[in-house]
């Protein structure tokens, strides 16, 4: 029965995502009551439980067995843009035993071991299956009450959240006692077979109308001496033209760049002392009329065009921090933040709330990207994750997750060619002014 299956829509509180799942919940309760059904439960994430960890899906679970744990079937996971055929959902969920531990989804694997999952399954990483939320998911009752049991007697270990993807899928793998992910055909993110897709996702890169103005967008990137020579040739060679105001911040003034000395010395650790200096000076001596700041790595690879379109969607006199999200500690109160590598964007009302702050670093070499987290979680005020900034490499994600994507950045220079990288991945093309729309691109094996 429909009623026995709790929809979980993976949202985000940040006004413009809100509205996206707002209206996916709308879309399924009614798809529920022209089906003359008794209506589901659809529940938003960033609304459950108020605290900062319900993001990652794991310490929902005691609530879910507590919940729902006696008259559900199953919990079906989605986010905002996955777009859902109830009917053809409650037919697929409906070949499986709901008395049996089901973990249902669309598998991606990795085709190499990567650093975003420590090297997992070295050996041959192929194996191991992870689901697309894109596509949704679905744990049947048996298992999210198995989970829940197993997370009272052991609880959460507190430590970093990467891909939530691949840590849900080993966490309820256990080394092999619990069951792996099972693919189902109907979960899809394409819909070039509608009749037998239950799911498709529609959303490749986001456009609300215009695209925000080159010279609304000032681009900080931190370099340092040493990398002057080496680095900084490829932001020339690749986005740099893409970017009306870009400044360079380093250890050391070099005209040719130029670079700008913020007087903080490098250091091999964290970039805290810097990047804060970056903050103060986007405060106090860019134009008050610029809304947005980028503050990206000098081996960040970025499309500004497609960040200009992504920003139309998101209202600047907001606090918005925006990027790729990871977590540290979150299974015991910790917090969220924008990992530095992908890029790191701002309001100009997100700096202007953290500054008034006096939240500062606690040593200069502090971690940039998680003190700015710490900062913002004790302001209340939410990080915004959007998948289209990436921390590593193209080839450091499953190809199946990639092609359901218009990215907006990538990072590290390691083994490739990056000005290879860019013009293949990120370079403005002229097709992509259809919409956003999904665009064909020529992406060679990298």
């Amino acid at each position: 029965e429909l009623k026995e299956i709790v929809f979980i829509i993976q949202s985000q509180s940040n006004s413009f995502h809100s509205k996206r799942a707002e209206d996916l919940k709308r879309d399924i309760l009614k798809q529920a009551a022209d089906l003359g059904k008794e209506l589901p439960t659809v529940l938003l994430i960033h609304q459950m439980d108020g605290h900062e960890g319900a993001w990652t899906i794991l310490p929902l679970m005691r609530d879910f067995s507590v919940t729902y744990g006696r008259n559900s079937s199953w919990i079906f996971f989605c986010e905002e843009d996955t777009r859902v055929q109830v009917i053809k959902l409650l037919e697929t969920l409906g070949r499986f035993d709901v008395s049996k531990e089901w973990f249902l989804g669309k598998a991606l694997y990795d085709e190499e071991s990567t650093i975003i999952h420590h090297y997992a399954f070295a050996e041959n990483p192929t194996v191991f299956k992870f689901p697309d939320f894109a596509a949704g998911w679905a744990l049947s009752i048996p298992l999210v009450n198995k989970l829940a049991k197993k997370l009272k007697s052991e609880p959460l270990k507190s430590d970093f959240t990467i891909d939530l993807k691949h840590e849900i899928a080993l966490y309820i793998w256990q080394k092999g006692e619990g069951p792996h992910l099972t693919p189902v055909p109907e979960f899809c993110t394409d819909d070039v077979d509608p009749d037998r897709c239950a799911t498709t996702f529609s959303n490749f890169l986001p456009l609300c109308g215009e695209p925000v103005k080159k010279e609304d967008v000032f681009v900080a990137v931190k370099t340092c001496q040493k990398f002057h020579g080496d680095r900084i040739p490829v932001v020339k060679q690749t986005w740099e033209r893409e970017a009306a105001l870009i400044e360079y911040y380093s250890d050391y003034a070099d005209t040719s760049i130029p670079t700008i000395d913020l007087g903080i010395p490098n250091t091999d650790r964290g970039h805290c002392g810097k990047t804060f200096a970056i903050l103060e000076r986007f405060l106090n001596h860019s134009s008050p009329r610029t809304p947005w700041l980028v503050i990206v790595d000098d081996d960040t690879l970025i499309s500004i065009f497609r960040l200009r379109k992504l920003l139309s969607c998101y209202n600047p006199n907001e606090p918005v921090f925006l990027g790729e999200r990871y977590g540290y500690g979150l299974g015991t109160g910790g917090y969220s933040y924008i990992t530095g590598g992908g890029g790191m964007v701002f309001s100009r009302t997100a700096v202007q709330k953290l500054l008034a702050s006096k939240c500062r670093c606690y040593s200069m070499d502090a971690p940039d990207d998680m003190v700015l987290g710490m900062c913002f979680s004790g302001l209340g005020i939410p990080i915004t994750h959007s998948p289209l900034f990436h921390q590593a490499r193209p080839m450091d994600y499953p190809k199946d997750y990639l092609s359901h994507q218009i990215p907006v950045s990538f990072h590290k220079h390691w083994n490739i060619d990056p000005v290879k990288v860019y013009f293949t991945w990120l370079a403005p093309n002229a097709e992509e002014s259809l919409n956003g729309k999904k665009v064909g691109y020529n992406r060679e094996d990298l």
